[in-house]
């Protein structure tokens, strides 16, 4: 084998944490996967040397929360979603506040501290209508964080109720909004999100909604749904533009992502002619994240999508955060993936490792 100086070069660089440039993480990608793993194992520990410290083992973290899709209305019709319906059809359905009510006992009977509110883009349901819903949750449910309404939404919001972004996300705020999902950010190439989703937010309304939300102290996740159209350049092209999202976010006073989440595009069901990916590539997209996102503390293994015995091996490839055993999830399994996880297989799969398994909130502070 021929010795290449530059590759040597590289890999000292990520070893140490310095940051990466869109070539150099062209050149990172092709690395063998495990070789890959471990540079983003040692970015990971770089990342949260600083946390939870003096308490022994490393500490891997999750989340009980609940996914609550307040309607399957929707108008912009993604090809990758298999969750959506019209208002016309027979199982279209708006949640009501005494349904909200339940599912949210339900949750904090189970120790959850979140509810993940999403939905479709219903084009009758009035402004009033979401901040009365978020005004309810909060008097009744004061210690339960709302994460709701992702970037899409707030441009569905702004188009539909003819109001600035700045006015509708402190309105929401105020109500009882507490944190932003990073959901809808597929890909952040507009040539791409023509393809898979032409009606849905372009890449700078999405990254703007973050902007303006890190302004006013919410935090945010950030995310990315791979294994479609795209190419490899447009996943790092993604990364670059998260990076640089944070880079000006970190800036303000409070607001911030929080955490990257990865996962694949799952197919059934839905309207997206696409070739899929598997586990390794899977693998190799969040390791090259972990190192390319160097100025996000946090990356959440995706077991949702990937199983129970890859969302473990992912704590070896950067990720530091398992997410929520979620109580409830019915978009993804509309799509075909319907993997479940307990507390105690959360508690399992970490300490298998060698890890030391702790509860979070939202904001990666320990509960327990």
């Amino acid at each position: 084998m021929i010795y290449d100086a530059s590759l040597d070069e590289l890999l000292q660089k990520v070893w140490t944490g310095q940051r990466i440039t869109v070539a150099e993480a062209l050149r990172l990608y092709r690395l063998p996967l495990e070789e890959l793993g471990a540079l983003a194992d040692r970015r990971r520990q770089l990342a949260k040397k600083d946390a939870y410290s003096g308490r022994g083992n490393e500490i891997v973290t999750y989340n009980v929360d609940r996914n609550v899709n307040y309607t399957n209305v929707c108008n912009v019709y993604c090809k990758f979603c298999a969750f959506y319906r019209t208002d016309k059809d027979a199982d279209a359905y708006v949640i009501t506040q005494a349904e909200m009510d339940q599912k949210i006992e339900e949750t904090i009977a189970l120790g959850g501290t979140q509810i993940l509110m999403q939905g479709g883009h219903h084009p009758k349901l009035t402004k009033q209508w979401y901040l009365d819903l978020l005004a309810h949750i909060k008097a009744k449910f004061p210690e339960v964080n709302i994460h709701g309404f992702s970037p899409s939404e707030f441009i569905h919001f702004r188009d539909v109720f003819n109001e600035p972004l700045e006015t509708l996300v402190a309105e929401f705020k105020a109500a009882g909004l507490g944190s932003i999902p990073g959901g809808g950010g597929e890909i952040l190439v507009d040539r791409v999100r023509q393809r898979v989703a032409p009606l849905k937010a372009m890449s700078n309304d999405w990254l703007e909604v973050m902007d303006v939300a890190h302004r006013l102290g919410l935090y945010s996740s950030a995310t990315m749904m791979f294994g479609h159209v795209e190419t490899v350049e447009d996943r790092i092209e993604h990364l670059e533009r998260l990076r640089a999202q944070q880079e000006q976010s970190l800036g303000y006073k409070q607001g911030h992502f929080t955490a990257f989440i990865a996962w694949t595009f799952q197919a059934e069901n839905t309207k997206l002619r696409a070739p899929t990916v598997g586990a390794h590539e899977y693998l190799r997209t969040q390791a090259l994240s972990r190192i390319y996102l160097d100025n996000f503390e946090n990356i959440q293994s995706s077991w949702v999508t990937q199983g129970l015995e890859i969302g473990q091996v992912a704590l070896k490839y950067g990720a530091n955060d398992l997410g929520s055993i979620m109580i409830e999830e019915n978009v993804v399994s509309q799509a075909g993936t319907t993997f479940c996880m307990t507390v105690p297989d959360m508690h399992r799969l970490i300490k298998d490792l060698g890890y030391e398994p702790r509860q979070r909130d939202n904001w990666y502070r320990l509960v327990n």
